[in-house]
């Protein structure tokens, strides 16, 4: 990966980078893409050991509900939208910046107005995310604001 990424011109697209799926199968998200900004270049002391992404979920859409053993960060860049992270629900403004600890459930979700888009940062080197159970889901959902802001 180069020392630069250019804007691609289009707005929230960058030169040479490809729009990927966000994830490569399933029905448990919907509308959404991601492109990877940065990769490590290297290992060894001294090398940054993050990936950085940027999400774009439509109208309409959301991101898969999960939890991982890793961290993360994320940073709106459009919105509005709202996010699950543990057992609370967010309202998100362009400009916020949400931390989802390890081992936490989350999930993002936009309205009708426009999309959501957000910067991701995580560890290179990480664990696959995990859904709920049947049990686990049937937890979350009973809180009612949880049971109606969840998609599976």
């Amino acid at each position: 990966m180069s020392d630069l990424v250019r804007h691609g011109g289009a707005p929230f697209r960058w030169a040479g980078v490809p729009v990927l799926a966000y994830k490569e199968e399933g029905t448990h998200f919907r509308d959404v893409t991601r492109q990877v900004l940065f990769e490590p270049s290297g290992t060894g002391a001294g090398a940054l050991d993050v990936q950085l992404r940027y999400f774009e979920v439509a109208p309409g859409g959301h991101t898969t509900l999960e939890r991982h053993a890793h961290e993360h960060l994320v940073v709106v860049l459009r919105g509005p939208a709202r996010c699950l992270v543990g057992e609370r629900l967010h309202d998100l403004e362009v400009n916020d910046v949400v931390h989802v600890p390890a081992d936490t459930w989350h999930q993002f979700r936009t309205g009708d107005e426009g999309p959501l888009g957000f910067l991701c940062l995580v560890r290179a080197e990480r664990d696959r995310p995990r859904r709920p159970t049947p049990e686990e889901l049937r937890a979350l959902r009973e809180e009612p604001a949880l049971a109606a802001f969840i998609r599976v």
